[in-house]
């Protein structure tokens, strides 16, 4: 929001920056040496000045946290070999490793996709049984994080020979993108538990 205001208030006086809170930061640490900038009113450069040290104070304790972040992923095991799935990086693996404590408590990893809301709702038509888009029920940060993951490993086969690469394209020829997606973070959330619940590492060609 800091970031969309500042950029605003400079296009209002023709001054454009480009998207990325790192542009953004870098054009307000400007104010007092462009010469663009020191044209600016007063009172809207000591606006900005404000912002710029806002999100001075904000970037310092995102960089504090994800230091903290990568210290306690080094330090559990679990979180680590959560990494080596295609689409699970610290964040992922940190987060599913400290809110998974039981995957006992999942009779199977489809138990866990289906908790995670990765699964298509059943609705009936006529006595018939269709199936419709994820139940979006459990962990909505989880499923959020899965799902971004998954649309990172989808992305990348479609474009380089990695070894999900033919099967993920022969999906996409037959499927919306979108539903792929979920399909990979489905069986993303079920290696995720059988990785927690039998140990060791990913694979390629893992079965759950």
């Amino acid at each position: 929001m800091l970031l969309n205001a500042a950029r605003a208030q400079l296009a209002e006086f023709g001054i454009v920056v480009a998207l990325g809170p790192r542009n953004t930061l870098n054009a307000l640490q400007r104010l007092k040496e462009d010469e663009a900038m020191a044209g600016l009113p007063e009172l809207l450069r000591s606006t900005l000045q404000v912002f710029a040290a806002q999100l001075e104070s904000l970037g310092q304790g995102i960089r504090a946290l994800e230091r903290k972040l990568i210290a306690w992923h080094r330090a559990d095991e679990t979180s680590q070999r959560l990494e080596t799935i295609p689409g699970v990086g610290v964040l992922t693996a940190t987060a599913l490793a400290a809110s998974i404590e039981n995957p006992a408590a999942f009779r199977s990893g489809r138990d866990l996709a289906a908790f995670l809301g990765l699964v298509p709702r059943q609705n009936s038509t006529g006595g018939k049984p269709r199936l419709g888009s994820i139940s979006r029920k459990g962990n909505g940060y989880l499923r959020h994080l899965l799902v971004v993951g998954a649309t990172s490993v989808v992305r990348r086969a479609a474009r380089n020979d990695t070894a999900s690469g033919p099967w993920l394209r022969a999906l996409l020829a037959r499927k919306p993108a979108r539903l792929v997606t979920v399909a990979v973070a489905n069986k993303t959330a079920r290696i995720v538990w059988a990785l927690m619940a039998r140990g060791g590492t990913y694979q390629a060609h893992f079965r759950v």
